[in-house]
């Protein structure tokens, strides 16, 4: 996938990306780097962080990284204070840290259901409480901020033994809609980013075995996205005019019906 972005078409724009150690995360902060914006990477993993800052600053990118579970509050917050102080203010946040583990309902993987919820819902909020006051200041003083969230296709369509995710996903792209309504006039956009599948390490967490031989039937009958299709999307949003948001994205694999 090919998108005609004008070379350095973000410089200036500091972006925030959370779930930066691999997949989708990692691919967006390199094109976001590429295309002359400064940025944010945040993940649990400093080892990968680290490895990913020094990608981007040898090919003339500026990066900084910041090992945080977004789940901690206080980590999140302090994580904003530090990038208003290093980069500037935030004007570009890709909400994209999550976790997908599926499993039967009647299994009561209770502990699955609850790294779900506090990841993919009360994580994207700590982020969400962190930044908001920098992508308001960052859209006064620019003309334009956004607000990137990772949902998923799963949020409009049904999937079974995907219920918790799915319900996760589905509370995003509604609270992006809400967001979007609210910030909008603040020339803060707001878009809500449906992949269908990826290729990512989101895989190899699930454990379920009937969701495991899905995907690995899904993946021998059609190419899956690439974590570079996704991030091409990203950088095709936040390279649009100041008075276009597209709030709603769904990015599909040619292959997959629904």
């Amino acid at each position: 996938m090919s998108v005609h972005t004008p070379a350095q078409s973000l410089t200036g724009r500091v972006a925030v990306i959370t779930g930066a150690s691999s997949g989708i995360g990692e691919a967006t902060a390199e094109k976001l780097a590429e295309l002359g914006a400064k940025v944010a990477v945040l993940a649990r993993r400093a080892d990968r962080l680290d490895e990913l800052v020094t990608r981007i600053r040898k090919d003339g990118g500026t990066a900084l990284a910041i090992a945080v579970d977004v789940t901690d509050v206080a980590a999140v917050r302090a994580a904003a204070e530090q990038i208003e102080a290093e980069l500037g203010t935030a004007d570009l946040l890709f909400n994209n840290a999550g976790v997908m583990l599926p499993a039967p309902i009647e299994e009561l993987a209770t502990d699955q259901w609850q790294q779900q919820i506090d990841l993919n819902i009360t994580g994207l909020m700590n982020v969400i409480g962190a930044f908001t006051p920098q992508l308001v200041a960052g859209a006064a003083e620019r003309g334009v901020a956004d607000l990137i969230n990772t949902s998923s296709i799963a949020a409009q369509n049904i999937f079974p033994t995907f219920a918790v995710y799915s319900a996760t996903k589905a509370y995003v792209t509604h609270l992006s809609r809400h967001l979007r309504a609210e910030l909008g006039a603040k020339n803060v956009r707001v878009s809500a980013l449906e992949p269908g599948i990826v290729g990512t390490e989101l895989q190899s967490h699930v454990t379920d075995t009937g969701a495991q031989q899905w995907l690995a039937d899904s993946k021998q009958t059609m190419d899956w996205l690439t974590p570079q299709d996704v991030a091409e999307t990203i950088a095709f949003l936040a390279a649009l005019p100041p008075r276009v948001n597209l709030q709603q994205v769904t990015i599909m694999p040619t292959g997959q019906p629904s």
